[in-house]
């Protein structure tokens, strides 16, 4: 018989409300997700869970993000949750109910790791289980964050044309000053421009009330002239 108290996502009984999985990998740009997930959590009718990868949590308190979104229950969800969900035949199994919570997965940052891995089918983790499992039925958007040198790689241009075969929508990443001290093209879409993106795209509405994000302007030679503190991406 399987385990009634074993923990998984429910999805929202309110009509129309959006359930939007944030995916975070091993990139600098990981320091976004506190950001993302506040901003998203903004617009009516949405609901947030985030899945992480080990390396990622490196970069934010997973544990600070959950209890600053205890109110709407938002959870980061790690590759020892698969285990802990799953103990004998019945039970819920994670990354599956994952994927049918979700109505848009949001892979932010995506790094060249995980790249490389959604290219090749590989399911090593409850993040790639997850991406691996995925149907034609939830929208699919991902956002390269990786050094410029990476980027430019030619496995990149091939692994992202894999990606957008197995229907991933690819977001522009900008060329600005990186976190290992180049400058370039491979930083992650700003995170205000993709929850900007959602909004729109799946027709959110602000809640009344709730504080605009003001966008980052200064560009110049068509790099993004960033602060030290909004450097964002990793070699």
């Amino acid at each position: 018989m399987p385990n009634p108290g074993r923990s998984v996502p429910k999805r929202s009984s309110v009509e129309g409300t959006l359930h939007i999985l944030l995916l975070t990998t091993g990139s600098v740009a990981s320091v976004k997700a506190p950001l993302i997930v506040k901003e998203l959590l903004n617009y009516e009718k949405t609901q947030v869970q985030v899945v992480s990868t080990k390396p990622s949590m490196h970069f934010f308190d997973a544990d600070a993000l959950e209890a600053d979104n205890v109110a709407t229950g938002v959870k980061v969800w790690k590759d020892e949750d698969e285990w802990d969900t799953w103990d004998r035949m019945g039970d819920p199994v994670l990354h599956i109910e994952l994927r049918r919570w979700a109505d848009v997965v949001l892979l932010a940052p995506c790094s060249a790791n995980t790249l490389a891995k959604l290219a090749a089918g590989l399911c090593d983790n409850l993040l790639t289980s997850l991406l691996r499992a995925l149907t034609s039925e939830t929208s699919k958007h991902l956002f390269p964050a990786m050094n410029t040198c990476m980027y430019l790689h030619p496995h990149t241009a091939s692994h992202l044309s894999v990606a957008e075969q197995l229907g991933w929508e690819v977001g522009q990443p900008e060329s600005k000053a990186l976190a290992c001290g180049d400058v370039g093209m491979g930083a992650m879409m700003d995170w205000r421009d993709i929850c900007l993106l959602v909004a729109g795209r799946y027709g959110r509405n602000r809640k009344a009330g709730a504080p605009e994000v003001p966008r980052k302007v200064p560009v110049v030679d068509g790099i993004t002239a960033a602060p030290k503190l909004e450097v964002e991406q990793t070699v």
